[in-house]
Order: structure tokens, then C-alpha cells, then sequence
């Protein structure tokens, strides 16, 4: 026998002291700091890239810190892309408190669609306290000390200063998402607060364009087509009938499905020509005059309004009419601005009398915005193009909103102009004026001077500055 037989070599009872010793041992010199699984949330199949994870869950645990002399590791190096931390942290932990208090839970969470960690893993994030950083684990040794009594009773994690690339943090604990909370890749959202109604001035005339009648679509058209009038007799640029194409779309082919007046125009005697160009042919209109009645022949927009989102507000004319008859139109949006952009007729109406102008009244946004205030790190949701994003931080002064993490859980990658966003969290509302992408906290944007500067030195645009080979 190659053991002598009278020893026992790590019993049980043994292996189970020392275990406990370490533990007593962390929890009097050591330093608590917070684990941080990693969640895998898509990975590419054929090279095993993980595209996207997230860290949302967190776990208090004691550790010993290896490096008591402070960071090891590079230091700090001054790179192209400016300074570069690489700090690195030695820390000791339990392997019983770990697989007792932490892969326990990791268990109960594991699914197809995450793959978690039962121990700790490369990859996995440490939040220390005492320097208020986050580390990212790069190895894991779990045979050091090498087999006291038989057993291994503690895990070593080498851990690097964490580089963030737009992963999710979010573990409820301000003090740790708040590290990155000012990196990675950060877009803008100027946002429009309370809205307001537009309004918008009658003008009637007579000798005006009642309808327009389409006899033939056309054909071949790649986008919309032109619509002309010939001018108004009167000589007042103001009477010049107006008029925009509404087409349809099929197979990428363009035809004209109607003609809406933007100015029915005035003082005209006979019809006017109508002439349609573009990228296709063979669409012709025709039209028909009112010159024995008043009707409402174009519209000043004194207030666009604002705070409209997904479709354009409603129109109605009411006041005085001679028969009865009213004119119908429809808005236009700009998106940009939340706001309306023109008026377009479907009938501009008869049987108005001089001194009687109508009242034309647009309809109020539908959708309360402008209130409320973002949380930080909450998913905000686009009522349109049902884009997610990430709060990074909200001026409500100015209504600019910061987020990354844009096109969570959505094929759309970015909002849309005019459209309502949401807080989850927080069920703030506002509409977004405008969606600017921006990388100003990217801390590779610094590649584009880079660039420009290089251009300026060596330029490849006429030749080869290296010679030809």
C-alpha cells in the first residue's frame, strides 16, 4: 500500500474545518465587494461571437485582495485614443460561500435563451467598493492552494479594469450602472414638451377650382410627379391655383391615385390647364371651376402646433354659408416638429358670402406629452416605431434626452420624428423633435480627426505616395 494506512489524508471532517477557517478568515480581513454574472444574450453560432449581453443581477460576497499593494498590471498608457487604464485586481473568494450563496441562484435562472454561470466565469464583472470600479474577470484559478487535504477550497480572480462596449447594466444599484453611465455609444433625443394646437386662417374667393378629375394615372412612375396649374388672369400670384399628387405604390412603380388642391386659386373665367411630369408618362387631369359662389380658396397656417404624433390632427370649417355647403380638408404633418406643415382640399366648399369668412378649427393633440421626468437607465419605448432605448441621463430644462442601447427588442434602429415615447418606469411622455445620432462619448470618436489629420499628411486620392509596384 502506498499511503500509510493509520493517517487519514483529509478526511471529511477536516476538509470541512479548513473551509470554515477560510471563510472566517475572508469575512474578518477581507473586503466586500459585488459579483456580477454576465448574462449571454446573443451569440453568433459559427465563431461563438457573443453580439449582446447584459448584467442585471448582482451578489454581494466577501473577498481577499491579492494585490494589497494596489493595481498591478500596465498602468496607465497614453494611446492613439487617448489614455488607456489598465489597472488589474487580484481577489480571493470562498469557493463554498460562492456555490452556497450565488450559483444557487444562477441555477434557478439559467434558460435556453441565457447562458449563465454556475461558477465564477471570465467574463463576469466584480464591483469594488473601495475604488468604486468595475472589473471584468479574465482568469479563474480554482486550484490554488494546491489540494489541502485533499480539496480545493477557494477561487483566485485575475480581473482587468472593465472596458464598456454598450452592454446593459442594470442591476438597480445606482452606484454601480451609474460607472457607465457617460460611455459607450450615446445618441440624442430633442424632445418637444407640452403641445399646442394649430391654427390656421380661411380665405375665400370666387372664380376658384372646384374638383379635379384624374382620366388617366399614368404610368411608370418612380417617385411622385408634379402637378401644375396654369396661372390665374387676375395677375395676383396669390390666386395661382395649387395642387400635389397622392400616389400609390406597387412593386416599386408609382401612379397617381388623386390630386388635393393646396390653393384652389381665384379670378379664373375658364379651367385652367393642369400639366403632370416626372420620371413616368401619360397621366392627364382635368378640372372644373365655381365662378358664381364663394368657397374657401387657400389657408394661412398661423400656429403649426405642436405635440401631434402618428397621424395629422382634424380640420373643420364652421360660420355662415349661403346653401349649407362646407369645405373639407386635411392636414399635413411635419414630423420634425410635431407640428402641421400645409392644408390640402378635397372640396373648398360653395355658397360663401363676402364679409362671411369662416372659422377653421384644428383639432388638439390627442396625446397628453410633455410630462413627467426620465429615470435614469429605464427603457424608454417609441409609440410608432416601437424603438427601445436606454436613459443615460434627462435635462428636462431643455428637453434633451441622452440613450444608448438604441433598437432593444425592435428591428427599428432609431425613433421616429413626431412620434410619442414612454418611460417604462417612469410613464413620462414626450414627442421627439428630432433624432440625432451622435457618438460624442464614444471613445473611439476620436478615429475621425485621426483620420482627417492622416488625409492631410498622405493623400491616396491621385497616386500611391509609397510608389507603384
Amino acid at each position: 500500500m502506498a499511503l500509510n494506512p493509520f493517517f487519514l489524508h483529509g478526511s471529511s471532517g477536516e476538509q470541512s474545518l479548513v473551509q470554515s477557517l477560510i471563510n472566517e478568515h475572508l469575512k474578518m480581513f477581507g473586503v466586500e465587494v459585488v459579483y456580477i454574472p454576465r448574462k449571454i444574450v446573443n451569440r453568433k453560432e459559427i465563431i461563438e461571437e457573443i453580439q449582446a449581453s447584459k448584467f442585471d443581477e448582482e451578489f454581494a460576497i466577501e473577498a481577499y485582495v491579492n494585490t494589497y499593494e494596489g493595481h498591478s498590471g500596465s498602468g496607465d498608457i497614453l494611446t492613439k485614443f487617448g489614455i488607456s487604464l489598465r489597472d488589474e485586481l487580484t481577489i480571493t473568494i470562498s469557493k463554498e460561500r460562492f456555490e452556497d450563496f450565488i450559483s444557487t441562484f444562477l441555477k434557478k435562472n439559467d434558460s435556453s435563451e441565457i447562458s449563465l454561470s454556475t461558477r465564477p466565469r471570465e467574463g463576469d464583472l466584480i464591483y469594488f467598493p473601495l475604488g468604486k470600479r468595475l472589473f471584468e474577470i479574465k482568469f479563474v484559478e480554482h486550484e490554488q492552494p494546491f489540494y489541502q487535504l485533499g480539496k480545493l477550497y477557494v477561487y483566485e480572480l485575475k480581473c482587468e479594469l472593465f472596458e464598456y462596449e454598450d452592454e446593459v447594466i442594470d442591476t438597480s444599484i445606482y452606484e454601480i450602472d451609474s460607472q457607465v453611465q457617460e460611455e459607450g455609444f450615446i445618441t440624442t433625443l430633442n424632445l418637444i414638451g407640452a403641445g399646442s394646437t394649430a391654427q390656421v386662417s380661411p380665405f375665400i374667393g370666387t372664380g376658384y377650382v372646384q374638383e379635379i378629375t384624374i382620366t388617366n394615372d399614368g404610368s411608370g412612375y418612380t417617385s411622385t410627379p408634379t402637378v401644375a396649374i396654369s396661372t390665374s388672369p387676375s395677375g395676383n400670384p396669390l390666386h395661382n391655383a395649387e395642387a400635389v399628387a397622392i400616389t400609390t405604390v406597387s412593386s416599386g412603380v408609382y401612379s397617381i391615385k388623386e390630386i388635393r388642391l393646396t390653393n384652389a386659386g381665384a379670378g379664373y373665367t375658364v379651367a385652367p390647364t393642369i400639366s403632370i411630369t416626372g420620371s413616368g408618362s401619360g397621366a392627364i387631369a382635368t378640372c372644373s371651376i365655381n365662378t358664381s359662389s364663394y368657397g374657401i380658396v387657400r389657408t394661412v397656417i398661423d400656429n403649426a402646433g405642436s405635440g401631434y404624433a402618428g397621424s395629422p390632427p382634424t380640420i373643420t370649417f364652421t360660420g355662415p354659408v349661403g346653401v349649407g355647403s362646407t369645405a373639407t380638408a386635411v392636414l399635413v404633418m411635419n414630423n420634425s416638429t410635431g407640428g402641421i406643415s400645409s392644408v390640402r382640399f378635397i372640396n373648398p366648399g360653395y355658397g360663401y358670402t363676402v364679409g362671411d369668412t369662416p372659422t377653421a378649427t384644428v383639432s388638439s393633440p390627442s396625446t397628453i406629452t410633455g410630462i413627467g421626468t426620465f429615470e435614469f437607465n429605464e427603457i424608454i419605448v417609441g409609440g410608432t416605431s416601437g424603438t427601445s432605448a436606454r436613459v443615460k441621463s434627462w435635462d428636462q430644462s431643455n428637453n434633451i434626452l441622452k440613450i444608448s442601447n438604441v433598437g432593444i427588442g425592435s428591428t427599428t434602429a432609431g425613433f421616429l420624428s413626431g412620434e410619442v415615447i414612454v418611460g417604462t418606469i417612469s410613464s413620462a411622455r414626450y414627442t421627439v423633435s428630432s433624432y440625432v445620432h451622435d457618438d460624442t462619448y464614444d471613445k473611439y470618436t476620436q478615429n475621425d480627426e485621426i483620420e482627417v489629420e492622416a488625409d492631410n499628411i498622405l493623400d491616396f486620392t491621385e497616386s500611391n505616395p509609397f510608389g507603384e509596384y
